[in-house]
């Protein structure tokens, strides 16, 4: 049965009947309240648009992956989360929301291979002191072979860093951590994601940066700035400003229908915990749910050559498991990637390293194990008593602490977390992508909405640019992840590639 949300046409839903724009609200329905769908709300009602946002999020936390989980007052992130942009109009979002609640704070991240702690970005003396002379020089001749005889084409992440880095400094750095990552051997990573992920990076670059000091590369910034109660603050705040800004954030209310009369969405189907349904109709729709998920939820259904596309993009799950040391002070740094193959764990999150504040009591720490798994495997089926035991295990097999020292500890999954490159994932997205075309009022933001592995800053952009759309511009947002090097160009909408779009 379906309950109509208030001055909405309660019919059947399986007989939408359009009648026109007369007959509904002017709303601008955003499925999914993480930084993407938040944003388009809250830009929505900044720019004057005469729709009214109203945010349909599935659970009872704004934020999405960037959200701050609490555990008996202990604050921590879902991953980290830097507040670091090279897009102006971002930034300025994020002062103008948060105001005077960001921390400046220094990045303290390093490497765990074989035994050895390696600083990064890269220190020379450091690295040296830890390869060692005669490693260091077939390092380099690797290199120097490679630049001369590289890889003739860059279809997967192996043949893209080798070419950069040369096969021995790949096979050292980048082949663990990334296979442990992903769950697939690198051959079978599109180079789309390297490309993506540490574009304008070579060892060359590297090593000028270590001796020179100099850094210009976006992903290993040495300072950032941090919300003092780590990245849902910023969520949060986003989301008390919608409201007072007169637009709407529901929580638990999942989609679980999309309707349509194949040229414009009409509607969607929401679904309670309690298993209450109503729909909200609306004129303009912007999705940051799973773009596989949209598609299966389509009424009339999406077409099976579509389904079967939806059916071979593939996540990586995630989950964390944090520990409470009765030591305030293991290691000083943010977070450790672990590159070594003799634990699970991927990467080790310091919250007090973070912000002093998400910890609440001064004579201990809050510790983030991450692990990188898939639904179902072995180490996403541990008990919570298991996994912080093996995570307590491994913290001192690596070193950092003992396992006594582990007063307390909790469990959060994150299913979906990260949208896989694979040999099959470009293909069935333009197929996606190509069929959702024909909704003239829909658009896809965010990491999941479009399958893409975005920052954050990437997500807010593609719902600013959407929204943009609707005021009558013709932003291409799939081009936002494409045409820029991590978007240091983007400052205006005439920068970004653009394709006609149809008349909402």
């Amino acid at each position: 049965m379906i309950v109509a949300a208030e001055g909405v046409d309660s019919e059947s839903q399986d007989n939408v009947a359009f009648r026109g724009d007369g007959d509904r609200k002017a709303t601008l329905a955003i499925i999914g309240g993480g930084p993407a769908g938040l944003t388009a709300a809250y830009c929505a009602l900044k720019n004057g648009l005469s729709l009214r946002p109203v945010v349909l999020e599935s659970t009872d936390q704004v934020g999405g992956i960037a959200r701050t989980e609490s555990y008996k007052g202990y604050r921590f992130d879902i991953g980290g989360h830097r507040f670091f942009t090279k897009v102006s109009s971002v930034r300025a979002l994020w002062i103008e929301v948060m105001q005077e609640e960001f921390l400046r704070r220094p990045r303290l991240s390093r490497i765990y291979y074989k035994d050895k702690f390696y600083a990064y970005p890269l220190k020379l003396f450091n690295a040296l002191g830890n390869v060692g002379v005669y490693e260091s020089s077939r390092i380099l001749l690797s290199y120097l072979k490679w630049k001369a005889r590289p890889h003739s084409e860059e279809e997967n992440f192996e043949q893209w860093v080798t070419n950069r880095f040369g096969g021995r400094l790949f096979w050292h750095f980048f082949k663990t951590y990334t296979e442990k990552v992903w769950g697939v051997p690198c051959t079978e990573i599109k180079a789309d994601w390297a490309a993506q992920r540490i574009k304008n990076l070579s060892l060359r670059k590297a090593v000028v940066n270590a001796v020179t000091g100099a850094n210009d590369t976006t992903s290993l910034i040495e300072e950032f700035d941090y919300p003092r109660l780590g990245p849902g603050m910023m969520w949060e705040a986003f989301r008390d400003a919608i409201v007072e800004k007169g637009g709407e954030v529901r929580m638990n209310s999942e989609v679980t229908g999309v309707y349509h009369d194949h040229e414009r969405i009409a509607a969607v189907e929401v679904t309670s915990p309690d298993g209450a349904v109503s729909r909200v109709e609306a004129q303009q729709f912007i999705s940051s749910m799973p773009i596989t998920h949209l598609v299966r939820v389509m009424h009339p259904p999406a077409p099976e050559q579509i389904l079967g596309a939806a059916s071979r993009l593939r996540y990586r799950d995630f989950l964390i498991v944090t520990l409470i040391l009765d030591n305030p002070d293991p290691f000083p740094d943010n977070w450790i990637y672990i590159h070594s193959p003799d634990v699970n764990v991927g990467r080790i999150q310091n919250f007090r390293s973070w912000s002093p504040d998400m910890v609440p009591d001064a004579n201990r720490s809050s510790i983030g194990m991450e692990y990188f798994c898939n639904q179902g495997d072995e180490v996403w089926s541990m008990s919570t008593e298991d996994l912080i035991a093996m995570a307590s295990k491994e913290l001192e097999i690596l070193g950092l602490e003992k396992a006594s020292s582990v007063v307390d500890g909790t469990v959060i999954r994150q299913p979906l977390a990260y949208p896989v490159y694979d040999g099959d994932y470009r293909e069935a997205l333009d197929m996606l992508r190509g069929w959702l075309a024909q909704f003239s009022n829909l658009q896809m933001v965010g990491r999941n909405g479009m399958h893409r592995y975005n920052n954050q800053d990437h997500s807010m952009l593609t719902a600013m640019l959407a929204i943009e759309n609707i005021a009558g511009a013709d932003h291409d947002l799939w081009a936002v992840n494409v045409d820029q090097s991590y978007h240091e160009d983007v400052e205006s909408a005439a920068k970004i590639k653009r394709v006609p779009r149809r008349a909402a």
